[in-house]
């Protein structure tokens, strides 16, 4: 049996998310997790994590896969250097999201590795992702409430800059 890669039929160009880029989105799941996300551009996140498993966890230019599934519904799907893969979609007009996150078994027993600022630690998250164990895989799916929502312009470096115990 042979396998193919399969192209998108698709791609989603910068026109079809603009209602999203730029934005800034406080979410707190459902499990009491509260995040924060940071749509920097039509590629790229910023984020950090308030509370939850990996609570204090911050992450700038995350590359992302971000879409608009429908008029005012975007999904944004990302891997990250630890394996973990997210895919979470907004729905900002009704202040409504929902979020899965596919944990690598490394991740769920030792969730206190990942609770820095991930940038400069790239090479040490490849190796824990390498070194494992990835199965079985720790998969967390929640609706959340967004608490906040507001048009910071897109490529703001200063949006999320720091680890959520130094905000003021």
């Amino acid at each position: 049996m042979t396998h193919q890669v399969m192209s998108p039929v698709s791609t989603t160009d910068e026109r079809d998310t603009e209602g999203i880029i730029g934005h800034r989105i406080e979410y707190t799941y459902a499990n009491g997790w509260r995040y924060e996300l940071y749509v920097k551009n039509a590629t790229t996140i910023d984020y950090r994590i308030h509370s939850g498993m990996v609570g204090g966890r911050w992450v700038k230019d995350q590359k992302v896969d971000l879409v608009t599934l429908t008029e005012g519904v975007y999904k944004i799907s990302w891997n990250e250097p630890t394996g973990t893969s997210v895919c979470v979609t907004l729905v900002p007009a009704a202040r409504l999201s929902h979020g899965v996150i596919f944990f690598p078994r490394w991740v769920a027993q030792h969730p206190e590795r990942t609770v820095l600022f991930q940038n400069d630690h790239l090479d040490r998250m490849r190796s824990y992702r390498d070194e494992g164990p990835t199965y079985p895989i720790h998969v967390v799916s929640e609706f959340s409430e967004i608490t906040l929502l507001e048009d910071v312009g897109p490529d703001d470096e200063s949006v999320i800059d720091r680890a959520p115990p130094g905000l003021p």
